[in-house]
């Protein structure tokens, strides 16, 4: 076994496979660029090597320098987690030159899996189902639009290397196909620093379901059952789960024995991951081999008990898998949530920033975090928004989508934006819970956006209850320290967001009971003035909810709901409405950058006319292509910035006339 080993990554997945080597007793080696000088997983290592400036080309993407630090540090094996160089064949060539071990498949296999026309092909040969398309690298647009004639819309332009949804576009009719072949073609050049792409029929409402194989040196391959990938955005996954809900014993076995043979036909070792399509028929087709570990492997190893990082590392240093298939044992459900720092009211644009309070639900049951954050770190736009995956586990599906309910509402995040509103509305979502599931689930479900739930159910009650106790409770506090004597009981007026409620209120031992419409709720909570987090039981249902003092009242969010509540006695109530309206400022003359990147290509100039829906320019952030496309119709009277430049949120890049 190895006595130290670098991990060639970043955040929360540098910490996850130092956790595991940790607990083996193995030393670890962070590297890290500038930016990440002070980062957590800079902190969680034995020692640290520092690799080059900010942007991954010129620091985690440099096979020379992360060479060159497993020298130095004399680690005996490098482990590349996820993304970056995990799935680069010259990176793991580099090492064995060098006689380091690369934690992962031998290169033949990451080559063969890496190009997607050549992983194709083996899976042919090797009797796995594959979709329908054309087994070569597309020449060019024109060539595009033919095949996809014959092939039949809608089709799927997708880059022959990489992974993680970079470089893929859908195309649904020959109008839209040279814009989605120009842009996946960019995204994959700037991702993988390779263009090339194929073309392949589009499966509609498709379920993405993937395998996990683990493999050894010594023909030893089994698989862990599989994972459940289909609410997706943008083709990034969002929600994992496994078991699927859908599959049954039979086809989660022809699954199985389909993604051991291909990894048995390229002699695989280590873990990796066949993903499939499936219909709603049930019939599967093969998509790619992911030659790593998954950003979604907690989810197996939180039905199988199997430490996926460990048998990494183990298989790497040459030890035979001990364990069989007929060993491999489903228990209860598991689901993921990826936490990211973006804005879903803007497109879930990316939104980064400092962390200002960071505090995850560890205590409660049932409940994972892997993280590579802490409280006042900072989210910069150089690396992916990813910023903790929150993971539940319970005996049943119910049972874990409940529990990641409750610790979404209890999980404190405040400084970037975020989408945890948007996951617990998920989580809310009947379809969801019913497992009738697909990859335009999203899509179908919010539209290109999200700005929070309608405030009814159990979540008015929550937050109508909770806004009187907090603040007859903060009324209370400020009584006593001047001495003074309110009366809490009565009458008042509770503002959610637009509409006020007219209620009364009276004190109960440990909470408050709430009137409305001949109706009474009772809220019990120790909370005190000042916490930010409220755990309580309304009517004999624990609950919780987040809290931040807003202008003269309070922002609460809970079960999908993020909304600004005003507590005033009636009368004041009256009064604040008849108070003038702030008018919101005239945009509608400029072009404001949504979110902060640098913007990497402009398509208009000057005094050009252009059309609404026309593409501006493009801004790179968190490495992703934004286009920024024209609301209407006009001429461009002024460019504020230029290629290359760095760019704020809401700064104006063009100005019409």
């Amino acid at each position: 076994m190895f006595d130290k080993i670098l991990i060639a990554n970043r955040g929360e997945i540098a910490c996850r496979i130092m956790r595991s080597a940790q607990n083996m007793g193995i030393r670890c080696v962070a590297v890290y660029s500038e930016a990440d000088a002070d980062a957590a997983h800079v902190r969680a290592a034995d020692e640290a090597i520092a690799i080059g400036p900010a942007p991954s080309v010129e620091s985690y993407l440099v096979i020379e320098r992360i060479v060159d630090a497993a020298r130095e540090s004399g680690a005996q094996a490098v482990h590349p987690g996820y993304g970056f160089l995990a799935e680069n064949a010259a990176f793991a060539e580099a090492l064995a030159a060098v006689g380091v071990v690369f934690i992962g498949p031998g290169i033949e296999a990451i080559q063969a899996m890496g190009d997607k026309l050549e992983s194709k092909r083996l899976a042919g040969q090797a009797g796995v189902t594959i979709i329908p398309g054309f087994d070569e690298i597309l020449v060019d647009a024109a060539q595009a639009a033919q095949l996809a004639r014959d092939i039949g819309y809608p089709v799927m332009l997708k880059a022959t290397a990489g992974g993680g949804g970079k470089g893929m576009r859908i195309a649904r009719d020959e109008a839209g196909l040279e814009e989605s072949f120009a842009s996946a073609a960019s995204e994959a050049v700037a991702s993988f620093g390779d263009g090339r792409l194929l073309i392949e029929k589009y499966i509609d409402q498709p379920r993405h379901i993937e395998i996990q194989v683990l493999a050894d040196a010594h023909g030893h391959c089994i698989h862990l059952g599989e994972r459940e990938c289909s609410i997706q955005r943008r083709h990034q996954k969002v929600i994992e789960e496994a078991p699927s809900p859908f599959l049954d014993a039979d086809t989660r076995a022809a699954m199985g024995g389909q993604a051991i043979a291909l990894a048995n036909a390229v002699n695989y070792r280590s873990a990796g991951t066949v993903e499939f399509i499936v219909d709603k028929n049930k019939n599967f087709y093969f998509l790619e081999m992911n030659t790593r570990l998954q950003v979604e492997h907690p989810v197996t190893e939180l039905v199988t008990g199997i430490d996926i990082v460990e048998q990494m590392i183990r298989i790497a240093a040459g030890e035979k898998l001990e364990i069989e298939q007929d060993g491999v044992a489903i228990e209860g459900a598991a689901i993921e949530a990826r936490i990211y720092a973006e804005d879903p009211s803007r497109g879930f644009l990316p939104a980064p920033g400092r962390i200002r309070r960071y505090r995850p639900p560890i205590d409660m049951a049932g409940v994972r975090i892997d993280s590579g954050v802490y409280e006042g770190a900072e989210v910069t736009m150089n690396y992916d928004p990813m910023i903790a995956k929150l993971c539940t586990w319970d005996e049943t599906r119910a049972g874990a989508i409940d529990r990641m309910s409750a610790a979404l509402d209890e999980f404190e995040l405040h400084g970037p934006g975020h989408n945890i509103s948007f996951l617990a509305s998920i989580m809310g979502r009947q379809r969801f819970r019913e497992g009738r599931l697909d990859t335009g689930f999203i899509e179908a479900e919010y539209g290109d956006s999200y700005t929070g739930d309608a405030i009814e159910g159990e979540a008015f009650d929550v937050l109508l209850t909770a806004s009187l106790l907090i603040h007859l409770r903060e009324q209370a506090r400020a009584d006593y320290l001047s001495g003074s004597s309110s009366k809490f009981e009565g009458d008042w007026s509770v503002s959610l967001g637009a509409k006020a409620h007219r209620v009364t209120a009276a004190w109960r031992e440990a909470g408050v009971e709430v009137g409305l419409d001949g109706e009474s709720l009772i809220l019990e909570s120790d909370w005190h003035p000042g916490e930010s987090l409220l755990r309580g039981s309304l009517e004999g249902r624990s609950v919780a909810l987040q809290i931040v003092a807003h202008g003269v009242g309070y922002r609460l969010r809970h079960g999908g709901v993020e909304v600004d509540v005003v507590v005033r006695r009636p009368r004041a109530a009256e009064l604040a409405a008849r108070m003038p309206a702030k008018a919101a400022p005239d945009h509608s003359r400029f072009l404001l950058s949504p979110m902060p990147g640098r913007v990497i290509s402009i398509s208009v100039t000057e005094d050009q006319e252009v059309k609404a829906g026309e593409a501006l320019c493009v801004v790179d952030a968190m490495k992703m292509e934004n286009v920024l496309r024209a609301e209407r119709d006009g001429t461009i009277a002024h460019i504020a910035v230029l290629v290359g430049d760095s760019v704020s949120v809401d700064q104006v890049i063009l100005e019409f006339i």
